[in-house]
């Protein structure tokens, strides 16, 4: 899994700095959760809806990683817990994006500053473009380019007016990002554990773009898998992060309030 091997790899290469980190603060949002590590880094993730909250008493959770328990746990107990619920995967990723944040700088890779991968894709005509989740002002601008559009959701509704004619359900990702010459993947895919899945249908060829502020990790197990950009979100305004956070800010609250938007470059597929 893409969240295990870049913890891995931060853990292999950074141990020292990771190893008594602990959450310090968190906040999470209807939309997004950021988080704070005791070494003043943060980062932030896209939440999963909380549906696995029980109804019955004997179920009920109050240990680690349950309300007032996060904060103060070592962000090696995050990654290293047995307790598998939406809550955690949404913790980790917002925790894998603070401990990537310190690393992903120029030296360290090949780095675009404000820019959105869109725009530097670049357009070649009579290809198929496939976007991975509800990107609206992605739909609408490579709907009016030469190009063959799907859009793989898990629900039409999630598409705007004019949208729906390029709808396909997400189940038949097998079948459609194959036959796609570029695919453009919502970073929430790393959170509910699907990116793994739709990168190994695609083929090498393709042009894969991975963005949205859940994906601002370092690329290394990305780029592995045959990802070309990486569009992440730095964090430019820390003390404006959990207010938008808990305000039900959407990604375009965060890059308008408190972060800008990086591409990574994939020098392997340039």
């Amino acid at each position: 899994m893409i969240v295990e091997s870049t913890y891995a790899h931060l853990k292999s290469h950074y141990g020292d700095e990771i190893e008594h980190l602990e959450i310090e603060d968190v906040r999470i949002g209807v939309f997004h959760t950021a988080i704070k590590l005791s070494n003043g880094s943060y980062g932030v993730s896209g939440t999963l809806p909380f549906m696995e909250l029980p109804c019955d008493k004997k179920s009920r959770d109050y240990g680690v990683f349950s309300p007032t328990k996060i904060r103060g746990q070592k962000v090696t107990g995050l990654f290293e817990s047995e307790k598998a619920t939406n809550i955690i995967d949404t913790l980790k990723v917002a925790a894998l994006n603070a401990l990537s944040s310190r690393f992903l700088t120029p030296s360290n890779y090949h780095i675009v500053e404000d820019a959105d991968p869109i725009d530097l894709i670049g357009f070649p005509v009579n290809k198929t473009i496939t976007v991975v989740g509800a990107f609206h002002s992605y739909i609408d601008r490579i709907s009016g380019t030469p190009n063959k559009l799907y859009v793989l959701e898990l629900s039409e509704t999630a598409l705007g007016t004019g949208q729906k004619e390029f709808y396909v359900p997400a189940v038949k990702y097998p079948e459609i990002l194959p036959l796609s010459d570029i695919v453009i993947i919502t970073g929430l895919t790393l959170v509910n554990h699907t990116l793994d899945d739709l990168l190994s249908v695609i083929l090498p060829h393709t042009k894969t773009v991975v963005t949205g502020p859940s994906g601002s990790i370092i690329p290394d197990a990305l780029f592995d898998r045959g990802v070309s950009i990486l569009g992440a979100a730095r964090i430019t305004d820390p003390g404006l992060l959990f207010s938008v956070v808990g305000e039900a800010g959407a990604g375009f609250h965060l890059h308008h309030y408190c972060a800008r938007k990086i591409c990574i470059l994939n020098d392997r597929k340039a």
